[in-house]
C-alpha cells in the first residue's frame, strides 16, 4: 500500500453550534449528507459529531489536493458509521479525484475534546 494523501483538521465546536442555530436545515443541507444528519441528530452532543465531521470533510479535501473546489463539495464526501469505526464514503466529483488518483482506500480518525473536533485522513492506493 502507497499513501498518495494525508489530511488533518481541527474545527471549532462552538463555531459549527453557531452555524446550526444561525442558518438551520439549510446549512445542515449544504454540507452533510442526509445519513451523517441521521447520525448527528441522534446523539445528545449532537454539534461535537457535526464538527467531527465537518473537520472530516476538511481533512479529507486536503488529501484528496483540490480544497472546496474542481467539483469537490461538502456532501460529495460523507462520513459513514455502521458497527465499526468511521469511514469515508466518496461521491461525485470526490469519487472521481479519489480515483484519478488511484485510490483503493483511506482511513478515518476523529476525535473532539470539549472545544475541538480534530480529523485525520490518510488516503492510500494498491
Amino acid at each position: 500500500m502507497e499513501i498518495i494523501g494525508v489530511g488533518l483538521d481541527a474545527t471549532e465546536i462552538d463555531r459549527v453550534a453557531k452555524m446550526i442555530d444561525q442558518y438551520g436545515d439549510r446549512f445542515l443541507q449544504r454540507v452533510f449528507t442526509a445519513g451523517e444528519i441521521a447520525y448527528c441528530q441522534a446523539r445528545r452532543d449532537f454539534a461535537s459529531s457535526y464538527a467531527a465531521r465537518f473537520a472530516a470533510k476538511e481533512a479529507a479535501m486536503k488529501a484528496l489536493g483540490t480544497g472546496h473546489s474542481r467539483g469537490v463539495y461538502w456532501t460529495g464526501i460523507e462520513v459513514v458509521r455502521r458497527h465499526g469505526p468511521p469511514r469515508l464514503a466518496f461521491h461525485g466529483g470526490a469519487a472521481e479525484r479519489f480515483a484519478s488518483m488511484g485510490g483503493t482506500s483511506s482511513l478515518l480518525t476523529l476525535t473532539h475534546s470539549r472545544d475541538l473536533a480534530i480529523a485525520h485522513v490518510m488516503l492510500m492506493k494498491e
